[in-house]
């Protein structure tokens, strides 16, 4: 643990992605393997999870500390990350416990075996094993709350400077559904793709978006275009005649979606296919919200698979007849994706459809018309490019539609976390139904730092009442909010959820009156939602 301590240390003190791959490469030269395949696990987000709770963490903490709970939450108000709240509040002199990371992860799975009891004495005892720089790590390691501001561009990056290897080789077999319980380094990180490997996806080419700097010419000889569908990004895969259906975020769904599961008889062996899984009925792409209502649930009625069906929309090839094509051009590997579409002639596989244009024009009079088709904008794609890992500038881009807005008054006011511990940086907004005023959404990002300063200032001299760590505060500010959707919503007051709600301006020209109203929202709802 100490070793990996210093490295989540070194990795905190620095934002340069050079610094970031240094320190992974030193500590990956002297960990054990199985200390290496732990830390490529958390850092890539699989986490094991929860062994035990926030709130025995919280009450555990605040007995040994002998504080009031009060006084506890006061203090995790102040810090902002429950895991450093007590490591700080614990009276315990430094221990010095000399397991590794494996050691540790595999106390802390046995411990998320126990009943209440035992666990609080194993999780006290910890703490008073290590230092206290090694129990912020342990707190957020129990508490399933690890994560680490590291990309996984860096992660390979990293890898491939220790072993030598090619990175897209080693992006490939960093995917997929593995953990340190099912591999070991060597067999994830230096080992041919062998058969326990069949599920394995492809890591996803990422487009950037459209902007003045791009290299995009608008000639339809050079360039495809496509619309961006607003859905999951997903890859089919059928290899030795099963079937695999996943996330951008590596999340095997197969069983989730049962439309998708039956091309498992039509699809060819040795395929992946790359594209967008969206609510599809009677011919017609349906609204990401009515996606929503399948995502994360466990099992799926009868009802709602009837009134939610979706598809796949395939838009690349990255896998045929047992080959890696990703280095051949789009345009060779989009011939076989029409042969292979056409040949499953299944309806829940689609394929996305290219757009006839001439110029920019053109295409600018096509994306204003988006929102109409549920999707988020276009997509632009060089004939001649092959499939990229991550995010690549030149061959991919992303033209998406400028998103919608309205004015909105701040009435409360939340503190941040993180360095916004000691900021009031997360507020709610509303708009004006009449002479009242209708809170509908929250945001927490697009203001500069000195912006936040300048609010957070307001917000302490303008508190009306409080509610736990909520401030009611002086319906004074206006703020444009930017979103990306709209949706009837029977969980809010307003009847009505955005998607993506962030502030795109802080509208200091307007006073608090000439905000919008409920029924503006209401006739963008009746247009986009």
């Amino acid at each position: 643990m100490k070793a990996f301590t210093r490295l989540f240390d070194a990795l905190n003190k620095t934002t340069k992605t050079t610094d970031r791959i240094n320190a992974l490469v030193n500590y990956l030269k002297e960990a054990s393997d199985q200390d290496r395949l732990w830390t490529i696990a958390l850092l890539a987000g699989k986490r094991p999870k929860r062994a035990v709770n926030s709130t025995s963490m919280k009450e555990w903490a605040a007995q040994e500390a002998n504080l009031p709970m009060w006084l506890f939450e006061e203090s995790y108000q102040v810090v902002g990350d429950l895991a450093e709240t007590i490591a700080l509040i614990l009276p315990y002199e430094d221990g010095n416990d000399e397991r590794d990371l494996t050691g540790w992860m595999d106390h802390i799975a046995k411990t998320g075996t126990l009943d209440e009891d035992q666990k609080k004495q194993e999780v006290i005892t910890s703490w008073k094993q290590l230092k206290k720089s090694e129990r912020l790590i342990f707190n957020k390691l129990i508490g399933g709350s690890f994560r680490m501001g590291v990309s996984q561009k860096s992660i390979v990056k990293a890898l491939a400077k220790l072993t030598e290897l090619d990175e897209n080789e080693i992006a490939h077999r960093l995917m997929g559904n593995w953990s340190p319980k099912t591999h070991t380094f060597s067999s994830l990180v230096l080992e041919k793709t062998g058969k326990e490997d069949l599920s394995r996806p492809y890591p996803f080419y990422l487009a950037y978006q459209l902007d003045d700097k791009a290299d995009f010419n608008a000639n339809p000889e050079e360039w495809y275009a496509e619309r961006k569908w607003d859905g999951i990004r997903g890859q089919i895969i059928k290899r030795d005649g099963s079937l695999y259906v996943w996330t951008r975020g590596e999340e095997l769904v197969t069983d989730k979606y049962p439309e998708l599961q039956a091309l498992i008889h039509a699809l060819p062996d040795r395929t992946a296919i790359d594209g967008e899984i969206l609510p599809f009925k009677n011919e017609n792409v349906l609204s990401f919200n009515e996606l929503q209502r399948r995502i994360g649930r466990k099992t799926v009625g009868k009802k709602l698979l009837e009134e939610v069906p979706v598809v796949m929309v395939a838009y690349d090839l990255m896998e045929f007849e047992g080959l890696d094509i990703r280095e051949r051009s789009l345009e060779h590997r989009r011939e076989l994706l029409e042969e292979t579409v056409k040949q499953v002639g299944h309806p829940s596989l689609r394929i996305s459809n290219l757009l006839v244009f001439k110029n920019k024009e053109d295409l600018a009079s096509i994306r204003a018309e988006s929102r109409q088709h549920h999707a988020e904008g276009l997509m632009l794609k060089r004939r001649s490019a092959s499939y990229k890992v991550g995010r690549k500038r030149g061959d991919w881009w992303k033209w998406k539609v400028d998103p919608l807005v309205i004015d909105a008054v701040l009435i409360y006011a939340m503190r941040g976390h993180g360095r916004r511990a000691n900021l009031y940086t997360d507020y709610t907004f509303a708009v004006w139904n009449g002479s009242e005023l209708v809170p509908f959404t929250k945001a927490y990002s697009g203001l500069t730092d000195e912006e936040f300063r300048k609010v957070d200032r307001f917000v302490k001299r303008n508190v009306i009442d409080k509610f736990g760590p909520v401030r009611s505060v002086t319906p004074e500010l206006v703020f444009e909010i930017a979103f990306e959707g709209i949706a009837r919503s029977t969980r809010h007051k307003s009847g009505i959820a955005l998607r993506f709600p962030r502030m795109s301006r802080w509208r200091q020209d307007k006073k608090a009156e000439e905000a919008n109203t409920l029924e503006d929202l209401n006739e963008m709802l009746d247009i986009y939602g």
